[in-house]
């Protein structure tokens, strides 16, 4: 079914759904104290500067509905009209930290030449928790990471990246990251459908946890990249000396000097905040074959015609 003009007569009012209109723009790896940027909180189809609203449907994510500007149109329609492939043939990827972010993730792609066209939808999941990593990024920042918490139920963006996509993306995590692929039977994965995810691949630091120092449980992250900062400044002399006296400066050192980087990372070890990450290894994902969304069926009957 392709999509249909509105009936004659009717106006159709549109919004601007451009990034910058809805504040959703913000590049951390060019600002790197907006890390993780905004991510988008609906589901969503990214394709270049716009973010198109999806139409959850009681189905698989590509007989969803995408609200265009003059009608509605299933999402692996608009897909192939885009000249890209359906949402059948790409792989979900489970975001922690900038990936979750529309402008982060066109960033990444189109300064490629890769086109940024990605379905990108909040998912929730049991068993991951997030938490900051145990090194300092190219860009200057601590990014995140997930680590294993069965008691833990977070909503994720789920990006669902074509191969060459996937390659990019690899390209920008590898090495400080790898990637896993978590099974649906052991983390539950709800989409807003309804559906429980057969599985979905998800990065994580190859550089461990960093811990709170006064519980020894992985600091929270995801959240002010500011404070994040100014609180691992106000508990070591050595890295205010390395990289302060405040964020900025830290971010403006760190991302210019790989060698204050790697500095900054070792002092982490050294003053013994960072725990390792053993509980992803499990689901290493080192098949030369990757799993597509076609390839991981839901676990439960909710779906019209599954059992």
């Amino acid at each position: 079914m392709r999509a249909t003009p509105p009936p004659e007569g009717v106006t159709v009012t549109t919004k601007d759904r451009s990034l910058e209109a809805l504040g959703l723009s913000d590049v951390p790896a060019k600002k790197p104290l907006t890390y993780p940027g905004r991510p988008t909180t609906e589901p969503s189809l990214l394709t270049g500067g716009e973010l198109l609203q999806l139409d959850v449907r009681p189905l698989r994510l590509g007989e969803w509905y995408v609200e265009e500007r003059q009608a509605q149109q299933r999402l692996d329609e608009a897909l192939a009209d885009l000249g890209q492939v359906g949402t059948g043939l790409r792989h979900p990827v489970i975001a922690v930290g900038s990936n979750a972010s529309p402008g982060q993730v066109a960033h990444k792609l189109t300064r490629l030449g890769i086109p940024a066209t990605v379905p990108m939808v909040p998912v929730r999941v049991r068993g991951i928790g997030v938490g900051c990593s145990g090194h300092i990024s190219p860009a200057g920042y601590v990014a995140g990471t997930p680590y294993v918490d069965p008691d833990a139920e977070t909503t994720l963006v789920v990006t669902w990246l074509d191969s060459t996509q996937l390659k990019a993306v690899d390209d920008t995590e590898f090495p400080d990251y790898r990637r896993a692929i978590l099974p649906g039977g052991a983390f539950t994965m709800t989409m807003p459908s309804g559906e429980r995810l057969g599985g979905a691949y998800i990065y994580f630091s190859a550089h461990g946890v960093l811990a709170e120092p006064e519980t020894g449980r992985p600091r929270p992250g995801g959240g002010d990249q500011s404070e994040l900062l100014a609180a691992l400044l106000a508990g070591s002399g050595r890295l205010r000396n390395l990289l302060g006296p405040d964020p900025a400066s830290w971010v403006r050192r760190a991302g210019a000097d790989r060698s204050l980087r790697e500095a900054g990372t070792l002092i982490f070890g050294e003053e013994g905040w960072v725990l390792p990450q053993t509980d992803f290894l499990p689901y290493l994902d080192e098949s030369a074959e990757l799993r597509l969304y076609d390839d991981l069926p839901p676990l439960d009957d909710s779906l019209p015609g599954r059992s």
